[in-house]
């Protein structure tokens, strides 16, 4: 682990890493111990005052080298990434670089502003809104995106004049560790990694030390963090599930929409948050969409995320794949059928799962109503751009959207009325620094990036200076005022 500045052993459990491809154990990882998580947040404690006066400009010079450093160890990060995570080398190479940038975009926008000026009640008065650091931000990151996750917390908090103590998944544990080296010129205790699974986490959670638990993972376990913070009376940042909805507009080139629906539906396996999980497309198109969506389905290469001609690579864990079997066979037996994947791609080791697309399927399902997290493409017909947003909104979901339309009236329909907080058109799951992300509903409370990205891990102090220190001609005695 990595605390105070320095290496540590952790004294708790021990977690072995396993090659999701191969099955084949990558390292022992042991826990921390609840003592060491206490060492922990009394690190990031105890540098908390020095890092929120650190000038923000120097801060912004210390989080542009972090950029630099991950910059320089993409090929080691990609490499280690697709080892413990099974996501394709590109991809993880991709997402080195897009971590990168994120520490590059807060390392300036924290330098921008300080709060605002506003006018005042009466003459000769200052009145300022100023932002500061709420504290010990507690870091809870997931095993799909290891490094990005963590930078959309963990740079913007650290812009903001917080300091941190991290958990990466006890899934993918290693390059969270490898990153040591980039925080070690800052100060001692500014950057705390500690490692475990959710008694850890908990424990973090629960510490009063914490000021604030920054969280991306599950609904479930973003409630249950929500209801230990009560208590205490402590803000959460919680990006949660989602079973984004992509409709499929009658106007498109199929060409285009099929390829871009295979890649929202199966990029990492499906195990992003904002995974096409839902296709409603509108009937006069149905048949041919879903024809070329099972050929590009059946064209990609299924394998060794090692291997430079790999689309899809393994999910993470066999727990993680027999949940997305359950879901397809419960579908089955309910009458919908599979027209590619579902097997394991003639794979005997490692946790594959070949895409999927599936029709006949309703939204008595739960493959349509929960959740999935892995390479299913689960297609419905509807017969109006009405009925789609109608079965998009009627989740408690609201992460993410994706319409494939050319006409503009639908875009602005789509626009105003899908309940979520990203909706893509024709380009799905894009990602912008300066462009905020979470969701609606049950899909979180918080927006990473973007200015709101910041702001998610500022306080907001009202500051009234009245310089002349005058007694003020409406205060007590009532019966004395002209």
């Amino acid at each position: 682990m990595w605390v105070a500045g320095g290496d540590r052993p952790g004294l708790g459990p021990v977690d072995v890493v396993v090659n999701p491809a191969t099955e084949e154990p990558l390292a022992e990882v042991p826990s921390a111990t609840p003592g060491q998580v206490d060492q922990a947040v009394a690190a990031a404690r105890a540098a908390l005052p020095g890092w929120r006066r650190t000038p923000a400009a120097e801060r912004g010079e210390l989080l542009h080298g972090v950029a630099a450093w991950l910059r320089g160890h993409g090929d080691e990060l990609g490499r280690l990434m697709a080892l413990e995570g099974g996501k394709p080398l590109v991809e993880n190479t991709d997402e080195v670089g897009w971590t990168a940038n994120a520490f590059s975009y807060y390392a300036e926008l924290g330098r921008h502003e300080r709060g605002r000026v506003i006018p005042s009640v009466e003459d000769g008065q200052l009145a300022l809104v100023l932002k500061e650091p709420v504290g010990v931000v507690a870091t809870i990151v997931p095993w799909n995106y290891p490094l990005l996750l963590l930078a959309w917390k963990v740079a913007p908090a650290l812009a903001a004049g917080n300091t941190v103590v991290v958990k990466p998944s006890p899934y993918t544990p290693l390059a969270t560790l490898r990153l040591a080296e980039a925080f070690a010129d800052l100060p001692d205790g500014v950057v705390n990694l500690v490692t475990g699974g959710a008694e850890v986490g908990e424990a973090m959670v629960v510490h009063p030390g914490t000021s604030l638990v920054a969280f991306t993972g599950s609904v479930a376990t973003g409630q249950r963090i929500g209801a230990l913070c009560a208590s205490q009376v402590k803000r959460t940042h919680l990006e949660l599930g989602g079973k984004d909805a992509f409709i499929v507009c009658d106007d498109v080139d199929l060409e285009v929409a099929a390829p871009g629906a295979a890649w929202a539906a199966y990029l990492n396996a499906g195990q992003v948050c904002t995974s096409a999980e839902r296709f409603y497309v509108l009937e006069p198109v149905f048949d041919e969409f879903v024809d070329r969506l099972v050929a590009v389905t059946k064209g990609l290469r299924l394998g060794d995320p090692l291997d430079p001609a790999t689309d899809v690579g393994p999910m993470v864990a066999e727990a993680q794949r027999a949940r997305v079997e359950g879901q397809l066979d419960g579908a089955v037996r309910e009458g919908a059928r599979v027209l590619a994947g579902g097997d394991h791609g003639g794979r005997e080791r490692g946790w594959f799962l070949a895409p999927t697309v599936v029709v006949d399927v309703d939204d008595s399902m739960d493959l349509l109503t929960t959740e999935t997290f892995g390479p299913v493409a689960p297609v419905q017909r509807v017969g109006s751009l009405d009925e789609a947003i109608a079965r998009a909104n009627a989740l408690p979901y609201g992460l993410g959207a994706n319409v494939y339309t050319r006409r503009m009236d639908y875009m602005l329909r789509c626009m105003d009325e899908l309940e979520a907080g990203t909706v893509w058109f024709n380009d799905p799951l894009t990602d912008n620094d300066a462009g905020p992300f979470g969701g609606m509903k049950m899909s979180g409370n918080a927006r990473e990036l973007g200015p709101e990205g910041l702001e998610a891990f500022r306080e907001t102090k009202h500051v009234h200076l009245d310089a002349r220190a005058e007694r003020k001609p409406w205060w007590y005695p009532y019966g004395q005022q002209g």
